[in-house]
């Protein structure tokens, strides 16, 4: 497995000892792993092997483990801005040998001869007086003078930058985007825990209103041919008969609903754990799930727990880093008005015009130093600063909104647990009650002492009580798996994985506890 799968490894111990618990029975016989194969070779899935799953396959997470790796190429390309670069480089020509005797020969008889004209065209007088002063005696010329066909020219240089305002803030910068990449994954790995939760128990409810309807139904189908019974016995009119089956052909609908939501809801948790569609198994369910819903109450006080999202939540601590690293590029911009200075130095090996003979070539060193400042640039280095500083001031605001949508998300969340745990409550006794009822109706009516609308109300009520009380248990679970993802408790992390935590996490850097500001300052406390 590779190296960023650590944390999955680590988060996933973590889960499924806090799941042991809650995932229900049947969890425990099930082997471990992605998934076990029932009779008709369909993978089963626990709770905690959905997670470990997901981890390992979800795309999204995928997608935000390689975002890492991307911006570790970031910090790779501006880091070398700052080391040395060695650049090798060379010529070389060949030139056939006639080509080159032909051309040195036209040029060199121009002194003696008149064929200098073919090249440039002088005026007549011009050329006659020179013809008059022309020695009789031949000049000596360059025509054996043999040139190479070869030649060739290597230099090696090295440069290196000195000093300049933009490259090390650029760099602390790089570090900064690392970071924001580390908490998005995080991020994304506690949005994907609760997903995989709430999707999880989605099955399991509708699979809990598939029994209900089912029920229902087959209430309804005794209900129907006890009529029958009875109207065939004349001791019923035909109207009983009929609203038997109008309330009958009015349930089947919600139970053909019911089954339709249970496989769209298996399918949806197949796509997020990862798994591929599989022709063969033609109409068959991608998966199933085994577990029941659990309901485990919970004592929880809000402050304390806004506190502890605001120091846990990898949203915050990612935030945290956009500003910083913003800080870093206003340092960057600002660092143009300084100078900029390199050197550069190296060798040169230059061939001979005569031999192309390795012993025979020119050689030397070459040093360099240049250097550069702005003096005047019409206001563009500015103008460069104020957008700087804008996207700063817009990262900081984004900052205090991100603190407050936190705190939103904790309220929200603690409101709907409030909520469910009240629902249940009541569903518990009414889902009772409403069972009597059904039973006491169902006796009236054997005994000829009620009527069948009393027995038909009576179903409905208690088919309400038991939906609503699976609704209850749903948005208990899926407002519990919520309230721990938006307190950062979804999970738990050392901040010491190998080549992925930050480095800053060892320090105070990414404190976002309720007394600092968006860089990580302690917040001054006003006296009003």
């Amino acid at each position: 497995m590779r190296k960023y799968f650590v944390i999955w490894g680590f988060a996933s111990a973590v889960i499924a000892a806090s799941l042991v618990a809650r995932a229900g029975t049947g969890e425990g016989s099930t082997s471990r792993g992605s998934g076990t194969s029932s009779s008709r070779k369909v993978p089963t899935f626990t709770l905690d092997q959905a997670i470990l799953t997901a981890l390992q396959r979800n795309p999204t997470l995928l997608i935000a483990e390689q975002e890492i790796k991307r911006t570790k190429g970031v910090i790779i390309q501006i880091r070398a801005q700052a080391l040395p670069h060695i650049t090798p480089s060379g010529s070389f020509e060949w030139i056939d040998p006639n080509l080159r005797a032909n051309i040195f020969q036209s040029t060199t008889t121009s002194g003696t001869t008149g064929g200098a004209a073919s090249l440039v065209d002088s005026p007549p007088s011009q050329v006659g007086a020179v013809q008059a002063l022309a020695s009789p005696t031949p000049r000596p010329n360059a025509t054996n003078t043999q040139l190479s066909d070869l030649t060739y020219n290597i230099q090696v240089t090295g440069t290196q930058l000195v000093f300049n305002g933009t490259t090390w803030p650029s760099i602390r910068g790089t570090f900064f985007q690392r970071d924001s990449a580390y908490f998005a994954f995080r991020n994304t790995l506690d949005l994907l825990l609760a997903t995989v939760k709430t999707q999880f128990y989605q099955v399991v409810v509708n699979r809990e209103l598939i029994k209900v309807q089912e029920q229902s139904v087959h209430l309804l189908e005794t209900q129907l041919k006890d009529q029958q019974n009875r109207f065939e016995a004349g001791t019923v009119p035909r109207f009983n008969v009929l609203q038997a089956e109008v309330a009958l052909y009015n349930q089947l609908p919600l139970l053909i609903t019911a089954q339709n939501n249970y496989r769209i809801s298996k399918l949806t948790l197949a796509k997020t754990l990862g798994l591929d569609f599989e022709p063969r198994r033609g109409e068959n369910p991608p998966l199933e799930v085994v577990g029941e819903m659990p309901y485990v109450p919970r004592t929880i006080e809000l402050a304390d727990a806004i506190e502890l999202g605001k120091q846990r939540r990898p949203f915050l601590k990612q935030a945290r880093a956009n500003v910083l690293n913003q800080v870093e590029q206003v340092h960057a911009t600002w660092g143009q008005y300084l100078p900029t200075i390199n050197t550069t130095g190296g060798g040169e090996w230059v061939s001979s015009s005569a031999n192309s003979s390795w012993h025979d070539i020119s050689k030397g060193w070459i040093a360099q130093v240049t250097g550069s400042v702005p003096i005047w640039d019409s206001g563009e280095i500015y103008g460069q600063v104020k957008q700087q500083r804008a996207l700063l001031s817009e990262a900081k605001i984004t900052y205090d909104d991100d603190v407050r949508q936190v705190e939103l998300e904790i309220q929200t969340a603690y409101s709907n647990l409030q909520q469910n745990i009240e629902l249940i409550k009541s569903q518990e006794k009414n889902v009772e009650l409403a069972d009597e009822a059904l039973r006491l109706a169902k006796a009236r009516l054997d005994a000829g002492a009620g009527v069948q609308l009393d027995v038909l109300n009576a179903q409905v009520q208690l088919l309400t009580a038991q939906t609503t009380h699976l609704q209850g248990l749903f948005g208990y679970n899926s407002s519990l798996a919520e309230f721990d993802r938006a307190t950062g408790a979804q999970s738990t992390y050392t901040e010491s994985f190998a080549n992925l935590a930050p480095r800053a996490t060892r320090s105070k850097t990414y404190d976002t506890s309720s007394g600092t500001d968006a860089t990580g300052k302690r917040k001054k406390i006003s006296n009003r």
